[in-house]
């Protein structure tokens, strides 16, 4: 208990230092084309993993380019909250 004790201040600055943390997403400034983003970058969106990218791929082989970021609200499982926590960062070309 003693040593559990005395890791207390350690661990609460780091909590405080991870709670600070930007969410992980695209980063600053990066624009992702959702006509040509591998798995690997769309996964780079906040609140894309790996089962939302193959289905942004797969509404796109299936239905032809996205003409504008907001058709990516067609895809099943992608919602307005995710849309508006990316919108900065998709493109279409």
């Amino acid at each position: 208990m003693r040593k559990l004790k005395s890791w207390m201040p350690v661990l609460a600055i780091l909590f405080l230092i991870l709670a600070g943390m930007p969410a992980p997403g695209a980063e600053e400034g990066q624009q992702i084309n959702i006509n040509t983003a591998s798995i690997d970058e769309l996964k780079a969106l906040k609140g894309i993993g790996e089962i939302k990218a193959k289905r942004i791929i797969e509404f796109r082989e299936n239905n032809g380019f996205f003409k504008q970021p907001e058709d990516l609200l067609q895809v099943p499982g992608i919602g307005p909250k995710t849309f508006e926590a990316n919108k900065e960062h998709i493109i279409v070309k």
